[in-house]
Order: structure tokens, then sequence, then C-alpha cells
């Protein structure tokens, strides 16, 4: 006799589980605990099965009838309901672990193993978690472009131009590493390039004017802040390298016998071990400053910690001390006025200054053929740089 809710409700507890048919296999199992759970009993290929749809009242009557034609239905096509259950469950553990937040993690784990630098993971990291709000809770394989336009628009909003197309870069570099991971199929950021405002070009502030470059130089050599600051901005004058590559640099990293400087790879730009060579000038000021600091890991610690780094903001203020505004000059801007002054003076193969600033080919074949054409023209032009610096900063 089938069920109704008056029968469910009247089912007592007995000192060992019994069961009521509703019909069609569906019945109630009642445990001594008092716990009423219905079941469905079917046979598939020949064996008897049982099917759990959950617990009553949770569960009422109804949507147990109904778990109990769906299941009929799945036997009519061939299809065991306690299979299809499992892989239900499946799928929906995966969705809860395949969220772009956990995606994410996964991403920025791998970032790590990769050796990618902390200020790079650190700003990952923030980009990442500036999508969360939007994204982290949803399937990365069910996010649609409109979706991910969400936070990206919010930045936008705030007038953050450059931040929102960065965050939209980082939001495709996670979905490309879905779609590796066979996570999803497609990235849904690459329908958006032409959404975001394009941000205005920036450029930090260098002097390329060789008279007030000269004026520059005498200050940085007449500068009376702490051996560690003067040493920084002369060596940036010499060796016009990235700030973050001069003042993370170690001891272990220089030969000063054979003047040469090998910045590793996870600390360049382009992710690649990058040689430069060392003037004679630059070898006396660093020889100078390892008197000082020579016994520690860092060239350039911190004055307040030993195993940090002196800042960049450091070598700004040291600029600002000088009289140079932050839009004269900057430690970055360096880069810029060698790169000028040293194709301005008609000595040197374009090429062999692009190769001396790190700005180098993709090709690994052309990378090291530039590598091997250029050194002994680098370190010529290494040297006369030198030498003209030591001539200018002495001039008055």
């Amino acid at each position: 006799m089938a069920l109704n809710e008056k029968k469910i409700n009247n089912l007592k507890p007995q000192n060992k589980i019994f069961k009521v048919s509703d019909g069609g296999g569906l019945f109630i199992q009642v445990s001594p605990q008092g716990s009423k759970l219905w079941r469905m009993a079917y046979r598939f290929n020949g064996l008897q099965k049982l099917l759990s749809f959950g617990a009553y009242p949770a569960i009422g009557l109804a949507a147990a009838r109904q778990k109990r034609e769906d299941a009929k239905k799945l036997l009519a096509t061939k299809i065991d309901p306690a299979f299809q259950a499992k892989q239900e469950k499946l799928v929906r553990l995966s969705a809860g672990k395949n969220t772009f937040e956990c995606v994410a993690k996964e991403f920025l784990k791998k970032n790590e193993r990769e050796g990618k630098a902390d200020a790079t993971l650190d700003k990952k990291r923030w980009l990442v978690n500036l999508a969360l709000p939007d994204l982290g809770k949803r399937p990365i394989g069910e996010i649609t472009a409109s979706e991910v336009l969400v936070p990206l628009k919010r930045v936008e909003a705030l007038g953050n131009f450059e931040t929102a197309k960065r965050l939209r870069a980082v939001i495709g570099q996670v979905f490309r590493f879905a779609i590796s991971s066979a996570l999803t199929e497609a990235d849904p950021t690459y329908g958006l390039k032409g959404a975001l405002t394009s941000p205005k070009v920036k450029h930090r502030a260098a002097i390329t004017n060789r008279e007030a470059f000269a004026g520059l130089l005498r200050a940085i050599w007449h500068y009376e802040g702490t051996l560690e600051t003067r040493a920084a901005l002369k060596l940036m004058a010499l060796l016009f390298p990235r700030p973050g590559e001069l003042r993370n640099a170690e001891w272990v990293e220089f030969d000063l016998h054979n003047g040469t400087w090998t910045i590793p790879a996870e600390r360049t730009k382009m992710r690649r071990e990058h040689k430069k060579p060392l003037s004679a000038l630059a070898v006396e000021v660093l020889r100078d400053l390892q008197r000082h600091t020579g016994n520690r890991r860092l060239v350039f610690p911190s004055t307040q910690y030993a195993e940090r780094p002196l800042s960049e903001n450091t070598m700004n203020a040291a600029l600002r001390r000088m009289g140079f505004c932050n839009t004269e000059a900057t430690s970055h801007g360096f880069r810029a006025s060698a790169s000028s002054l040293l194709n301005e003076a008609g000595l040197w193969n374009a090429d062999a200054i692009e190769v001396e600033l790190g700005h180098v080919d993709a090709d690994n074949v052309r990378r090291a053929y530039h590598r091997a054409l250029y050194w002994d023209e680098r370190v010529k032009m290494t040297e006369w740089w030198a030498l003209e610096i030591a001539n200018v900063q002495q001039s008055r």
C-alpha cells in the first residue's frame, strides 16, 4: 500500500531496522534511533542494487517519488542510476575544487616553483585578489566574458586604467593555466581586449641631455649620503641595470678579478641570466663598498635590516635631496639616459647597446649569437662610458 505523510509520521522506531514500501521499489527505512531514510531497490544487469535518496522530512514524499521516477527513466535507457549519481557527485566535488579561486592558487604556486621574482608574485597575488569577490567561488569552466568584465570595470571606474589592463592579463593567465590543465576550454578575456580604456603611457623621468646628465653625475659623486646609497647611484650610472637587479645583488654574483657581474635569471625581467662587463671604475666602486659590506650576502643591505636590500625609494629620495624632482630623474631613468647618450655617440652598434641593457631577442639562437658577437664590443663600450662619466663628473 502506498505511503502518505500521516503514515510516515506515525512510523515509530523498533528494536531493529524495518522498512515500509511505497511501491515501484521505493521504501522508507526506519532505524532504531528514529531516522527515516528513503531507499529504492532495483535490478541492473541481473544484479540487485540499492539507491539512497536522503532522509525524511528533508526529502519529502513527493520529492522521493520524483527521484524514483528519474531513476526509472535512466534504467529505461540502460543507465545505472547508482553510477549516474556517483558521477554527478564527482562533478559537484570537482566544481568545488575547480573554482576560479582554487585554480588561481594553483597558478600562483606554479609561478613560485618557476622562480618568479617576489615582486612579480606579489603583484599577481594582489591582482588575483581584486578578481576574487566576483569570480572566486565560480567554477572556472562556467565563467563568461561578461562576468570577467565586472571586476575589470570596477577597477576602471576608479580611474585605474593600467591596473584594469593588468588585471585582465592576469585573469587571462589563470584561464590559460586552466586550459592547459583540462579544467576549461576557453579564455573569456580574449574577447575583452577592446573593452577597457587604454592607459596613457607614462615614461619614467630620465635626463637625456648630455650637459644636464653631467650635472646629475657631479651631484652623485659629491653626494654625502650613506656609502651604500652613494655606491648604488654610482653603479646605476656606470652600469645602468634595472634598479631591482642592482638593489638585490649578492656578492657571489660579482667576479671583480675578471670584471664581470652575472645577474641570475630569477632577477632579470626576461628571466634569463644576464652577464655584464664591469669597467675599472665600477670595480673600484665595488671594492670600496666590499670593505664595508663584503662580509654580508647582499651588496646593498638596508641600514635597518641586513638581510633586506636597499629600497628603490632610498635611491630616489637621494636624488630628491640633490635637487632633482621626480619629473627630472629617477633610479630607473639611468637606463634611458645611457641608451640615448650611447646611441647619440655613434660609436657603438645599436644591438650591442640593446644587449647591454638586457633587451635580448626572444629567439634562442639569435640571443646566443648576440651574446657572443657583442661581448668584446660591450666591454669596450662599458669602459668608454665609465671614462666619459669620470671626465664629466670631475669637470666644472
